[in-house]
């Protein structure tokens, strides 16, 4: 299912009708208004023969500006009778190519009108064809951000017929496509010339693509939806934050011209190639019946696909994504090598900071024990100078106590040898008193007479004892 949000600040006018072309009744209301176009789809795929697919409201998704608004007019005259209204939405950026809302009266009429005109080309002489969507929601809006914002469920589509057709038919609800602009044909450059910076980055080969952020010229894919650069998922996924912050979902990868959905996680570029001789075949519409019979639908018989075709199909999506699988695999085996030697790598930066963590460690630790036996020894060297003052003051008073005690020494044995002349004197003078004792009963000393002793002739000893007996009164 599919919705429009036309971010607008114009009113519908009515489109006036030419003189040879004058509207009759029951011609619809053909008007017209300028704003720009946000196609919008459910995430879940609905096929067309669910009621729940369709709608009464039809969406052009371009017409060619060549083709004017009275020959679009004069293009569905057929079914005039069954259409209530016809809105013509122009884009002033876009010059090439404008689109179209159609309201129908019920849903046979809307079905009718599918069948007959979708797939079909606009002008026998040129190459664009007519590729319609049943649209269930359609909102004006003259907030830009409110009609670019997705409703919820949905994600967003390009607006550009060229870049819509490069989407699987599941993707973009194109059921048939008369060539595919994408890959080579010439008239895509009708619609790209001045619109679509998708189709003209692919055209272009005098200029190289970077990538809009790092500048990288490896792996590019372009964004379907606004024309954004940016590198893959094996650089440095500057498309995938692109996907991630504007939620665009469709991708496109330049060097294959292959689209991811980013939602899907998987390619939907449309696979319309023949193996047999390698020319893009075109794929018819389907009944859009409920019952599966183009009698009731006015599909016609131009609308049942060959056989041939189909199996020509079937086998170019098996070859395709046979060798899709063989990409895949052999960049996922790229990927992997890369995240290997990443590890490696990481594995080696990871050993080598733990080391240099392990010796840091240990370098401050060591600093940490010289630090301390650097304290240590000022402590010790504090303590043995402290020592060494004490020792030099205790030697100063071991050398005092000695003079003192060899003044004593001295002293005292003056005194001994005082006392020993003392001793002797007293012996002397016993002796002598006893002598005198004895001889005083005799007669030896009878008639005697006594003579001093000259002072200048007394002996040395007797000086001496004198002068000791001198001191020993004066005591």
């Amino acid at each position: 299912m599919f919705a429009l949000r036309i971010h607008s600040v114009d009113t519908d006018r009515a489109v006036p009708a030419t003189s040879d072309r004058r509207r009759r009744p029951p011609d619809p209301d053909v008007l017209e208004r300028r704003g720009i176009v946000y196609l919008y789809r459910t995430l879940s795929h609905t096929p067309l023969s669910n009621p729940n697919s369709r709608s009464l409201t039809l969406f052009v998704v371009a017409v060619p500006n060549y083709f004017s608004e009275e020959d679009f007019v004069f293009f569905c005259a057929s079914h005039h009778d069954r259409i209530s209204q016809i809105l013509f939405i122009r884009n002033d950026g876009i010059e090439d190519r404008y689109s179209v809302l159609i309201k129908l009266v019920n849903q046979m009429s809307a079905d009718a009108f599918y069948c007959t005109f979708n797939g079909k080309k606009f002008s026998p002489a040129e190459a664009e064809v007519c590729h319609m969507l049943f649209v269930h929601d359609v909102d004006f809006s003259e907030s830009a951000d409110a009609s670019s914002t997705p409703p919820a469920g949905y994600t967003e589509l390009p607006t550009c017929p060229i870049c819509l057709e490069r989407l699987d038919q599941d993707t973009s609800g194109i059921l048939s496509t008369q060539c595919d602009h994408s890959f080579h044909c010439s008239c895509g450059t009708k619609w790209t010339y001045l619109s679509c910076q998708v189709c003209r980055l692919c055209q272009q080969h005098d200029e190289v693509p970077t990538c809009f952020i790092c500048g990288t010229v490896e792996n590019l894919w372009v964004c379907l939806i606004c024309g954004f650069v940016g590198c893959g998922r094996y650089k440095e996924k500057h498309a995938i934050s692109h996907w991630k912050n504007m939620q665009h979902s469709y991708s496109l990868d330049l060097g294959t011209q292959q689209i991811w959905d980013y939602v899907g996680d998987t390619y939907v570029h449309r696979l319309n190639q023949s193996k047999v001789d390698g020319k893009l075949s075109e794929m018819e519409s389907r009944c859009g019946s409920d019952e599966g019979d183009c009698a009731t639908c006015c599909c016609g018989e131009d609308s049942v696909i060959s056989g041939a075709l189909f199996s020509s199909k079937v086998e170019a999506i098996f070859d395709e994504y046979n060798r899709l699988l063989a990409m895949q695999l052999e960049t996922q085996r790229q990927y992997y090598e890369s995240l290997l030697s990443e590890a490696k790598s990481r594995r080696g930066s990871l050993v080598l900071e733990a080391m240099e963590k392990t010796v840091a460690l240990k370098l401050t630790e060591i600093q940490n024990e010289l630090d301390k036996c650097v304290h240590e020894k000022k402590i010790v060297a504090e303590v043995n100078q402290n020592l060494i003052k004490a020792q030099d003051a205790m030697q100063k008073k071991v050398k005092e106590i000695e003079e003192r005690e060899n003044a004593s020494l001295k002293l005292k044995e003056q005194q001994i040898s005082d006392l020993e002349e003392q001793i002797r004197d007293l012996t002397v003078y016993l002796e002598a008193q006893k002598t005198l004792d004895n001889m005083t009963g005799g007669d030896s000393i009878k008639g005697g007479s006594l003579l001093p002793v000259p002072v200048g002739e007394s002996s040395p000893a007797t000086t001496k004892k004198h002068g000791r007996s001198g001191r020993r009164r004066n005591r």
